[in-house]
């Protein structure tokens, strides 16, 4: 599993490739590759990102000040959203760019973090959670069958 929490998903297609060339090279099998992220779902994509972005920053803020990170900024936060790791919007939003991770990192698997909202209320999150499993899983599906992932073991 990769742990994806800052930047963009294409980044981390190297270590897949790595880990794939290395099994390879070692002769041992390689294994499904899966990846888990933060996210939230909701309604909207304004409504996803103002539900999520105070607790989310309070998080990062805390962990950040422990590994001497400057606090997060709006703009560094809308960033990760639209370009990054983070998988916060409505349904369609997300489930486009996770489709989008699975394609370029060939993965088997993915996982959104929801520990990461903070703040949010437990009936938002709840919310998040059936809409992830009715509605973007439904969906991501539907992109890939339109344009599949490589096949398992392909390498770039």
């Amino acid at each position: 599993m990769l742990a994806i929490i800052g930047g963009a998903p294409d980044r981390f297609a190297p270590y897949v490739d790595l880990y794939r060339r290395a099994s390879e090279e070692f002769g041992t099998t390689a294994q499904p590759v899966g990846m888990h992220s933060p996210g939230f779902v909701a309604s909207t994509d304004e409504e996803a990102k103002e539900l999520f972005y105070p607790g989310y920053k309070e998080i990062r803020d805390r962990i950040g000040g422990q590994r001497g990170w400057p606090p997060l900024r709006r703009e560094e936060f809308d960033a990760e959203v639209d370009r990054g790791s983070l998988y916060v919007g409505s349904v369609e939003t997300v489930a486009i760019k996770i489709a989008h991770a699975i394609r370029v990192l060939n993965a088997g698997r993915f996982d959104m973090i929801y520990s990461a909202a903070g703040t949010v209320s437990a009936s938002a999150r709840l919310r998040s959670v059936e809409l992830y499993g009715t509605q973007v899983i439904p969906r991501v599906r539907e992109l890939l069958t339109e344009q599949p992932a490589p096949t398992a073991g392909a390498t770039r």
